[in-house]
């Protein structure tokens, strides 16, 4: 179809540009970043257990990149993607049985898991090199 002398203007779809990042928005993203990062993190997982069923050399190669400081952070940010992921999960669980759809709601559950999923790590990160000596 040739183009028309006359050209209508029409509204351009919203973009990232338009929208101010809401904290729910934010979190929704993070969800799906913590799920990504899970699906690369369960290499480790697997890195683990194998090392753990080959012998004690291959186990004791595990414990020696792990037990680095980057590996320690790492395994820290692994730690808070499950939690955080779960905890989200909680939160659509919830939202399953139509209830925390409310603005106020909404703001609430997001908060809530994301300070349980940082106080969870710790306390559990805390516990875990508490038990270790």
């Amino acid at each position: 179809m040739a183009d028309s002398p006359q050209r209508i203007d029409r509204p351009l779809s919203p973009h990232l540009q338009i929208y101010r990042p809401l904290f729910t928005m934010v979190m929704s993203i993070v969800h799906r970043i913590t799920g990504v990062g899970l699906y690369f993190g369960t290499v480790i997982l697997v890195w683990w257990l194998l090392a753990a069923a080959a012998s004690p050399s291959a186990f004791e190669s595990f414990r020696s990149v792990a037990g680095s400081p980057i590996g320690l952070i790492v395994l820290f940010g692994y730690t808070w993607a499950l939690l955080h992921h779960a905890l989200g999960g909680v939160r659509h669980f919830i939202w399953d049985f139509i209830h925390g759809f409310g603005p106020q709601e909404r703001v609430f559950l997001a908060k809530a898991s994301l300070a349980a999923s940082v106080a969870l790590t710790v306390i559990l990160w805390v516990v875990g090199l508490a038990v270790k000596g």
